[in-house]
């Protein structure tokens, strides 16, 4: 756990999701305690605790690509752009001519499995800007599927057979606010969620709920009054090593120290719903964003960006003390910090030998030095590299170590990069995803403008481009699951994005969703 002394800055906001200006790099100097101001993070409270059903949709099979988006391909995928590190330009030059050819395998085929409810497919971000909301897809032992997605009457968690048709009606978690990570099991599934509880804010609490053959066998909260926190937004992540859940995932202070300040939470629980020892109770102050990776022993590996300390960190095991390798600089503040993990950008891929790759939306550092009005020591002020935000991969060796040079993977100075997704691809290769923006216009770290597709790259574990830059039907907008042949599985909604504008009211909805596999 990492010891923050109390403070008086970032208190809590009656109106989370009204449009917050930067500070600069002077808000690090206020931010010992700090947590992200979360757009997305509502102070609803949901009621009941038992588990319902509701009735199977039908499901139809296709076997081309979603043609729900007519995007045409971009140049993003050059490397080279003088605003790109030197990294970017190195790995370009390395991208041979058979492999920029070779792009016919990246083409996703879907399924489309009708919904029992209405799906709100958006999410309001920070400065209101439009997000995937999160579907969570999870693999059984046995190979079927799992999809969570949220709707009015609470999480829905629909099966699926290996192929990606319906295979039963939906569990659905009453009381249920968020998808906060999935865990499928051969009789069930575990789900990272928030519900009711009792607080001095009135927000909901942290939980891990496990249904086993259709009824909840546990409801485990991670947060309550005795630990002095809740959780208004998870934003969070939950992986499972066969023995035991690990839970990560953001907090507020109700009390104790860190009365109205945000932080992350680690928890772990045992197969029963059982508390265990380990993470801790406060960690990153102001995580913008979440990531971790399930190891058979010790800690599980986590990342985090961190706004008061500007930039992503390794924090396995410790709590994102200030001695957590840095993996990159980049400018934070309360509530923004570009690619996020784990709904909107990125994730944690370990490879066989004990390496791990993550992938986030970048702008980079131009300059990066220590705040010298915080007499903590702590806080930084970064400048960023480019307005818009570039595709990223960073290469860690091992758990506790910090980077070298992240590869950059776009270039355009005019064109933001948003939804950023990597995952294994086979034996020995990356898949990286991306969602592109032409004549964006940005403010206050935050970007519109239009969509012009969903792209996907093959990358090597030394950042060597496999593949030339392919724009695709079908959006990667949640969780990815990696089915035992390697196939990636995936839960979208067939929507054709729009960036143009923030989002100022509820979301829109549909009634189905588009389940799309990838075979390398």
């Amino acid at each position: 756990m990492t010891n923050a002394r109390r403070t008086t800055s970032h208190r809590r906001r009656d109106a989370r999701r009204i449009a917050r200006k930067p500070l600069a790099g002077s808000l690090a100097v206020v931010a010992l305690l700090g947590g992200a101001w979360y757009a997305t993070a509502a102070s609803d409270s949901g009621g009941g605790t038992s588990g319902g059903t509701a009735a199977a949709g039908a499901t139809t099979a296709s076997a081309s690509p979603s043609d729900d988006a007519k995007a045409s391909p971009t140049t993003s995928g050059s490397a080279a752009a003088k605003t790109a590190p030197a990294a970017a330009a190195k790995a370009a030059t390395k991208t041979p001519a058979a492999a920029k050819a070779a792009t016919g395998t990246l083409s996703p085929t879907t399924t489309t499995v009708t919904l029992a409810a209405k799906f709100p497919y958006l999410t309001a971000g920070y400065n209101n800007t439009r997000q995937w909301t999160r579907t969570s897809t999870a693999v059984a032992p046995n190979g079927t599927l799992r999809v969570a997605w949220p709707a009015a009457d609470g999480v829905h968690v629909t099966p699926l057979t290996a192929a990606g048709t319906r295979s039963g009606a939906d569990t659905v978690v009453k009381g249920a606010k968020e998808v906060g990570g999935l865990v499928a099991h051969n009789d069930g599934f575990a789900l990272l969620t928030r519900v009711a509880d009792t607080n001095k804010w009135k927000e909901t609490a942290a939980a891990i709920i496990r249904y086993t053959n259709g009824r909840q066998t546990f409801r485990t909260k991670l947060t309550g009054t005795a630990s002095h926190d809740t959780s208004p937004g998870l934003d969070g992540q939950l992986t499972w090593n066969g023995t035991k859940y690990g839970a990560y995932f953001v907090v507020h202070g109700a009390g104790g120290f860190a009365d109205g300040h945000f932080g992350d939470k680690l928890a772990y629980v045992s197969a029963k719903g059982a508390k265990l020892s380990g993470g801790w109770s406060w960690g990153c102050s102001h995580n913008e964003g979440i990531a971790l990776h399930a190891e058979t022993t010790g800690a599980f590996t986590s990342l985090c960006f961190d706004d008061w300390r500007s930039g992503l960190f390794v924090s396995t095991g410790i709590g994102a003390p200030d001695v957590a390798p840095v993996v990159q600089r980049e400018q934070c503040w309360a509530g923004y910090c570009g690619g996020t993990f784990p709904g909107r950008t990125g994730d944690l891929v370990k490879s066989a030998s004990g390496r791990y790759a993550t992938a986030f939306a970048s702008r980079g550092a131009a300059s990066a030095k220590k705040n010298a009005a915080d007499s903590s020591g702590r806080g930084w002020t970064v400048t960023p590299r480019t307005s818009t935000h570039q595709v990223a991969v960073a290469f860690m060796a091992n758990r506790n170590s910090g980077p070298g040079k992240a590869v950059y993977l776009t270039s355009a100075a005019g064109t933001e990069n948003v939804n950023v997704h990597i995952a294994p691809y086979g034996k020995d290769r990356l898949l990286v995803s991306w969602e592109s923006l032409k004549g964006a216009k940005c403010a206050a770290g935050t970007c519109t403008g239009t969509f012009t597709g969903t792209h996907l790259r093959l990358i090597d574990w030394n950042g060597r481009f496999q593949s030339a830059d392919k724009v695709v039907g079908a959006r990667i907008s949640g969780d990815i699951a990696v089915l035992k042949d390697s196939t990636l599985t995936w839960a979208y909604a067939p929507v054709t994005p729009t960036y143009a504008s923030p989002l100022n009211g509820a979301s829109p909805t549909v009634t189905s969703l588009r389940i799309a596999r990838l075979t390398p």
